[in-house]
């Protein structure tokens, strides 16, 4: 049997269509299949490979690391010093009171952990999240996601979840002393890159405020350069209490983190101690990864060079096809007409080695989400690809 037919027969499916490509080797932004075909990749595995694929001071890192020790104890026994140094590194770059550092598996094991956590800290019952939002998988990141069609397969889920409307500054009074924590996308990725209000996200942090209400910004796939700044609340004037990380923060390894004051995170440890664990969070050989692609990101400036890139795509993505662009730094949305045309563009792309994507809440909008690394010449041969498929549609 071929790797495909057994891809198919013993690798658990998440859809009915899945692209089945047979990648055998990645570099920078591009992918080579099993028959030598090369992709330009331009989701970046969904936002995680931020300096592209294997590049060299990360497989550096996480080969020198493999070799020190890999697993050794349940997180947060034993001091592992590439937590402990990427931990330092993060806090080092984010506002004072952003200064203790959860290490998860992934975005959505942090989004369960930052929902702990505030129900904890407040001892409130009641969740505020958003309609289109999107924050994970799992049970308790379902619960909180904005759309009913992925929700109702599962439910009963998690009680006490209200869901506002993105940017709709009169739902703001849902938010009570009740509310142990509003969850929100600083910008919402998976309903098709939508960009809040300043004044609104401004009014947001200040009921959260007079409520006594933790806010809680979810930065899985807006954090860590791609919006243009490191992280994507600096442009709007606020500073969460809790950030969620996630997708590029582990430089391609599987990492998460919640991110909060000492002070509030100190109650997962006690009344219950070991009040949230996890065996394989912030795994060493992980951290060592992730701590190199930040150090990378921040000494190689590639976040300086986004807001060029940006425009060049805005400048080059015109054509009549396309109904409107959504974009935040190098995360955009190409509209369309339905999701069946904008299906036949990106398996149109494939075929040409231009690798693209959907969002799951905005279907007909293409995503692009390439490494911060790709270059203008690239851009422009990625575009030609895509407005050169438009014409053949």
């Amino acid at each position: 049997m071929t790797n495909r037919q057994l891809f198919l027969r013993h690798v658990a499916q998440t859809s009915d269509a899945p692209l089945a490509l047979e990648i055998v080797r990645a570099e920078g932004v591009h992918l080579y299949d099993e028959s030598g075909k090369k992709y330009l990749d331009l989701i970046a595995g969904i936002s995680v490979c931020n300096l592209g694929h294997s590049h060299p001071r990360v497989v550096e890192a996480v080969k020198r690391q493999a070799e020190r020790y890999m697993h050794l104890m349940v997180y947060g026994e034993f001091v592992e010093s590439p937590q402990v140094a990427y931990a330092h590194l993060l806090a080092r770059h984010l506002p004072s009171t952003l200064n203790s550092v959860y290490f998860t598996n992934s975005g959505a094991e942090a989004i369960e952990g930052a929902m702990k956590l505030a129900k904890r800290y407040t001892g409130r019952p009641e969740i505020v999240a958003f309609q289109d939002a999107y924050h994970g998988s799992t049970q308790g990141a379902l619960s909180i996601i904005g759309q009913e069609y992925f929700r109702r397969a599962y439910r009963p889920l998690v009680p006490g979840i209200t869901h506002l409307r993105y940017g709709n500054t009169g739902d703001l009074s849902q938010i009570t002393t009740r509310t142990a924590c509003v969850i929100c996308e600083t910008v919402q990725g998976e309903a098709g890159v939508i960009r809040p209000d300043p004044a609104w996200l401004q009014a947001l942090s200040a009921r959260c405020r007079e409520t006594g209400t933790l806010l809680i910004l979810d930065e899985v796939q807006a954090g860590l350069g791609r919006t243009g700044t490191l992280w994507a609340f600096e442009r709007y004037g606020v500073v969460p209490d809790v950030l969620v990380l996630g997708k590029a923060l582990g430089g391609g390894m599987p990492l998460g983190a919640f991110v909060a004051d000492r002070e509030m995170m100190g109650v997962l440890s006690r009344d219950p101690v070991l009040g949230h664990i996890t065996t394989f969070g912030g795994h060493p050989v992980s951290c060592a990864a992730g701590l190199a692609a930040f150090q990378t990101l921040l000494d190689e400036k590639y976040i300086d060079t986004v807001a060029q890139k940006e425009a060049l795509f805005r400048q080059l993505l015109h054509h009549p096809r396309i109904r409107s662009l959504h974009v935040a730094g190098l995360l955009i949305a190409v509209e369309f007409a339905s999701f069946e045309f904008n299906k036949r563009v990106i398996d149109a792309c494939i075929r040409e080695g231009v690798l693209t994507d959907w969002f799951m809440f905005a279907p007909q909008s293409l995503r692009i989400a390439p490494p911060l690394t790709i270059t203008p010449a690239e851009i422009r041969a990625a575009c030609n690809v895509i407005t050169g498929v438009l014409d053949t549609l």
